[in-house]
């Protein structure tokens, strides 16, 4: 596998990465974030008590439309036509941290890591805007890609 940055031409200047002589593959791409909160917040969330509803069911769509969106928002991401999304959450009772998951997946000529980061994040950032009024020392991190198949690089994982 080259080491080189590739988005990069040949004067130092950006560009988007030309994708058309590769070859389609199956490809999957796993990622992880983490919100972390107080214990009123975490038990709003778990119970479904917030004001604005379904916390963690509009996390959920707004994670599915950033994992489509993100070559609108990241400069040199290739649009997609997504094959799956999914996305998850685990609730950690003894940090009170919930833990978000995306997988997404796609027959494509480039893969899919950008897109399952981009769902992590903006799942993050929505439960965060729809419990700010509740608490405002919620903090996001450990965002992360866990796995990816497919593709000229082959499976990578990083547990």
């Amino acid at each position: 596998m080259s080491r080189e940055f590739t988005h990069f031409d040949e004067s130092g200047r950006a560009r988007m990465v030309n994708v058309g002589e590769k070859k389609s593959t199956s490809r999957t791409a796993i990622a992880r974030g983490a919100i972390y909160m107080n214990e009123e917040t975490f038990t709003k969330i778990k119970n479904n008590e917030m004001s604005k509803g379904d916390v963690l069911g509009v996390a959920q769509v707004a994670g599915i439309t950033g994992a489509k969106k993100a070559w609108d928002i990241i400069p040199m991401c290739h649009p997609l036509f997504l094959s799956g999304i999914n996305i998850s959450f685990k609730f950690c009772e003894n940090n009170c941290k919930i833990e978000i998951e995306s997988t997404v997946s796609i027959d494509s000529k480039t893969g899919v890591e950008m897109e399952a980061l981009t769902a992590v994040s903006t799942a993050a950032l929505t439960i965060y805007d729809m419990c700010k009024a509740v608490d405002k020392s919620m903090q996001i991190g450990e965002i992360r890609l866990v796995k990816k198949t497919g593709g000229l690089s082959g499976d990578v994982i990083n547990e």
